[in-house]
């Protein structure tokens, strides 16, 4: 089966977080004879499939392709049926296709024929495929559990490749080395309602936080560094409701978010608030979605991945860290070295979702390369 028939099956399975909708048997049944891992939890599907080779008395290099099979909801306006996998005019159409049933498909083919045209000569290695059905939704029982699972069992990866859709204009432009931290927060302005003809009486929380707001949103919090933005404080949500036009409200809610730079952390957010509210009446809540993390731009895995492009697409990857969070940072926190790579990501999350089919097959050159690499290291360990 080709990388182009497999992502076509793997999108008609309407795997919308965090339904798995047996889409993991499939993938099973083409790897053939991997060992297979399940560690679901609270609804959540995750698995490992993962191939032992070369001598069982050395210690063996792990290396992991990862990744997601959920999906967004596919919303309303397509031009084929979102789980049907049409091909048109060099394009395959689907939700996921890029987001990331695509990218999945090219490392599962990649391993399968890797690891098949190994003989008996394979070094002392574990190649390894890591699958979770709920990055798209909370994330809390998949990457994450199942990486807890790997670590008591001994099979925590040394390497990882997350195959998100990273490229930008082609494919190949863009590596992801790193990802910002997330801060959410909720801020609880208090005033004291009263009617608005007698405002003596009154202590309105919109006239309280007014003259605050521009010291607090878009404002840098650092310089960011070589590889980090700027971090930021965005405010998403202002609401409050007294039912009634004359009447002023009780309180003010705020929802902001705050993509950080490792020069921010979560006290030092909590310190710039206390600062600028300092005479607000109010309450702060925060808390740390994710960690910013930055894997060695001139790590093994990254030197690998840059060589594996250059060969086939005859370009040099961006390596940077923008964007939101992905389940990359699961794998950082748990000692893995990671990078993120794969398609094109102009229609992920939108109606017709699509990628080049030519992508498709590239990526999966890219993977095979890829892999002879890491088999060549584990030779020369």
């Amino acid at each position: 089966m080709s990388v182009l028939a497999l992502a076509q099956k793997l999108i008609t399975y309407q795997t919308i977080t965090p339904k798995e909708e047996g889409i993991f048997a499939c993938i099973g049944e083409f790897l053939g004879d991997f060992e297979v891992l399940r560690a679901d939890q609270n609804g959540v599907s995750n698995v490992l499939f993962y191939k032992r080779l070369g001598d069982p008395n050395q210690t063996p290099l792990h290396f992991c392709f990862a990744g997601h099979v959920d999906v967004v909801p596919v919303g309303e306006g397509w031009k084929h049926d979102p789980f049907g996998g049409v091909v048109e005019k060099d394009f395959l159409y689907g939700r996921g296709a890029q987001d990331m049933k695509g990218g999945v498909a090219a490392f599962v083919c990649a391993m399968r024929d890797v690891c098949a045209a190994l003989g008996e000569n394979a070094p002392a290695l574990i190649l390894s495929i890591l699958l979770t059905s709920d990055e798209e939704g909370e994330a809390q029982f998949g990457t994450q559990h199942i990486l807890e699972v790997l670590k008591e069992r001994g099979l925590l990866p040394h390497y990882a490749l997350v195959a998100e859709p990273t490229s930008v204009k082609e494919l190949g432009d863009s590596v992801k080395i790193g990802r910002r931290g997330s801060i959410g927060g909720k801020i609880i302005v208090q005033g004291i309602p009263g009617h608005v003809a007698y405002p003596k009486t009154c202590l309105n929380p919109i006239d309280l936080i007014a003259s605050k707001l521009g010291l607090m949103t878009g404002v840098h919090l650092d310089k960011g560094n070589a590889f980090f933005e700027p971090s930021r404080l965005i405010i998403t949500t202002l609401k409050s409701d007294s039912g009634a036009s004359n009447v002023t409200p009780k309180s003010l809610e705020i929802l902001f978010n705050v993509r950080h730079s490792p020069e921010t952390t979560l006290e030092d957010v909590a310190n710039f608030l206390d600062i600028v509210l300092e005479k607000i009446p109010c309450n702060i809540a925060l808390k740390q979605h994710s960690l910013p993390f930055l894997s060695p731009k001139d790590g093994v895995l990254v030197g690998h991945l840059q060589e594996a492009i250059s060969r086939v697409l005859k370009r040099t990857p961006w390596l940077n860290t923008h964007g939101g969070t992905s389940d990359a940072r699961f794998l950082a926190a748990a000692g893995v070295e990671v990078v993120e790579f794969g398609l094109p990501n102009d229609r992920i999350h939108t109606i017709n979702e699509r990628v080049r089919v030519g992508d498709l097959d590239q990526l999966y050159k890219v993977f095979v390369e890829l892999l002879h690499l890491i088999i060549k290291e584990a030779h020369a360990k």
